[in-house]
């Protein structure tokens, strides 16, 4: 779906830009136009949210057609196991590495290796080990919902698999309130704290075949979220932070609600209009690799720049100089994602047809164009890969 790729390329992008500028610098000392651009970035972590949502809702659809089939759970894991694991793993050693030959500024020890390898990243903290390479958390709280979610949809009715994915949304909502209310971090990244975006995700999907597609549903849909995200906005403005219930708990609703109503409309005009935008779907394409390996570019250009050029040790103030560390870090993890994609990743992704091809039953939801339209067939969801996992 290159609606969907495009989408997935701007989650990976605006992560990309997080950590090249607004995650690593401050704007203090920029100029007017570089310190709004600065700040802006600082909110470039939202792009795990609309991953989370386009994750759930993709995941979801498929596992939702392929239910009542026999395999269903060999081929659902062993897809996702061909997907995810060997460039995960990858990106494990190439850290190991990176850390033992001391190339850069903030290694990996053996601990929050062992830990990421059995997917408990986004939990370190509270098991005494601090999170060393911060990316590998959401990749945990995907592969916690791979393991307990195909087996809500399969032995659940569709308006059971729908209260489910409430109860998931509601339950993360409450963890936050709860965590606020404690004086805990509500930007954590425990599952508890951040499944709701993939339960958003998962309604999406359901609600897309409970209704047939219908267009004016549907965009019911898109709009009531979009009002519902503005509200929980609001509420985070009147009641400000000291409120245990806005104090981060609803502003991460807010951005959910968001990209759930963006996927929704994304899709309606896709569909209609088939909306192509070859660069973010490049981006899309490479999201995954690009995701995993981007931060460990920032790192090894950190570690080596300043004694290279000793005038690049420090950005504050000197926007060129975070121009020179995003160009060259950004564009050495492109490079990285690029080659991994075409080389690495596609042999494991074309074992995918031959140990679990898709069902040759298809039974993909459609988005339908109507009768007057011009002449461009439906968006079948059947088989769709899921996007980068964050």
């Amino acid at each position: 779906m290159p609606e969907l790729d495009s989408l997935r390329g701007i989650a990976c992008l605006v992560v990309l830009i997080f950590h090249g500028f607004g995650n690593h610098y401050s704007a203090d000392g920029l100029r007017t136009i570089p310190r709004v651009f600065v700040q802006a970035t600082g909110y470039g972590w939202t792009g795990v949210n609309l991953f989370f949502v386009l994750s759930g809702f993709l995941i979801t659809g498929i596992l939702l057609d392929s239910r009542e089939e026999r395999g269903y759970y060999k081929r659902f894991y062993i897809r996702r196991a061909l997907r995810i694991l060997p460039v995960y793993f990858g990106v494990i050693a190439l850290l190991i590495g990176l850390s033992m030959g001391g190339m850069i500024n903030h290694p990996a020890g053996w601990s929050f290796i062992g830990l990421s390898l059995v997917y408990l990243a986004n939990v370190t903290n509270l098991l005494g080990v601090p999170l060393q390479y911060r990316v590998l958390w959401s990749l945990a709280v995907e592969e916690h919902f791979y393991l307990l979610w195909p087996t809500c949809v399969r032995k659940l009715s569709l308006r059971g698999t729908a209260m489910a994915a409430g109860a998931i949304c509601l339950f993360s909502l409450g963890c936050r309130i709860a965590a606020s209310a404690l004086g805990y971090d509500v930007y954590g990244y425990a599952t508890w704290l951040v499944a709701d975006g993939l339960g958003m995700g998962a309604l999406l999907a359901i609600a897309a075949r409970a209704f047939n597609q219908n267009r004016k549903v549907l965009w019911s849909i898109a709009g009531a979220a979009a009002i519902g995200s503005s509200g929980c906005f609001l509420i985070d403005r009147v009641f400000g932070r000291d409120s245990a219930l806005a104090g981060g708990a609803l502003h991460i609703t807010g951005y959910n609600g968001f990209f759930a109503s963006l996927v929704t409309a994304t899709l309606l005009l896709g569909s209609r209009f088939s909306i192509r935008q070859p660069v973010l779907e490049f981006f899309g394409e490479i999201s995954y690799g690009l995701y995993l390996v981007h931060m460990l570019c920032f790192d090894f250009y950190d570690h080596f720049a300043p004694k290279i050029w000793p005038h690049l040790a420090n950005g504050t103030g000197h926007f060129g100089v975070m121009v020179v560390r995003f160009t060259v870090g950004g564009a050495l993890a492109i490079a990285i994602a690029t080659v991994s994609r075409r080389y690495y990743e596609e042999p494991f992704l074309r074992l995918k047809h031959r140990l679990a091809p898709s069902s040759p039953a298809g039974g993909g939801v459609r988005f339908e164009l109507p009768d007057a339209a011009p002449a461009v067939s439906g968006v079948d969801l059947a088989g769709v890969e899921t996007p980068a996992t964050t």
